[in-house]
């Protein structure tokens, strides 16, 4: 399946805010949102946003929430389309869906600087689930479940430089973590205020249903 491998800051740029996929560096200086503030393109210095039509503002924030968890159309929408068969409010049902996915709690443990990073630790079969060695980053985790970085892996320079970098920042409510084992566990799938994301799921939402 095609993925974007493009120079990630210009999909922040293009959504004109940090998206936050390049881990520790998003906080610096370095971040391509602080240091060029204008979409990617030839002369799109000297361009001013233009005002967007209702499609398009709807088309950006799910190209926006894509990209965030890094996934490709196809997934996305069959994530979207299992969502809406599932009782209770479509936009949430997605984003919890989402984040359940293996390799976003690795990356909001802080196993992983980002998701990209928690993809490619889960493909190299260096986190298990109950135990198990899995090596499929759309894996949904479950509530109870206990998901740990595997032992040969803990002292990977990533893995110890994110899990420091983490320790500085507050948890979510919803995951439970020892950082001295590398484990986590997921407590309870997290409602919508649980989520720290600033989306308009509804959007995406009324996007499909056209």
């Amino acid at each position: 399946m095609s993925r974007y491998t493009g120079p990630v800051c210009r999909l922040c740029r293009r959504e004109g805010e940090k998206l936050f996929l390049k881990g520790k560096r998003c906080f610096t200086e370095k971040c391509g949102i602080e240091r060029r503030a204008f979409p990617p393109g030839t002369h799109a210095g000297g361009r001013r946003r233009r005002r967007q039509s209702e499609y398009a503002v709807q088309l950006r924030e799910k190209q926006k929430v894509k990209r965030i968890y890094g996934l490709a159309e196809k997934q996305f929408r069959a994530l979207f389309d299992k969502a809406a068969r599932v009782p209770g409010v479509t936009g949430e049902n997605l984003l919890v869906a989402l984040e359940s996915r293996l390799d976003n709690i690795v990356y909001r443990l802080g196993f992983a600087p980002s998701r990209k990073a928690a993809r490619q630790l889960i493909r190299h079969r260096h986190v298990r689930v109950d135990g198990q060695t899995l090596d499929v980053p759309s894996y949904s985790v479950s509530p109870g479940a206990e998901v740990a970085v595997a032992p040969h892996a803990r002292e990977l320079p990533l893995v110890k430089e994110a899990i420091e970098d983490r320790k500085s920042r507050d948890q979510l409510g919803w995951l439970g973590v020892d950082y001295d084992s590398a484990t986590g566990r997921m407590l309870e799938r997290p409602s919508r205020a649980d989520i720290p994301l600033a989306v308009e799921e509804q959007l995406i939402v009324e996007l499909y249903s056209k």
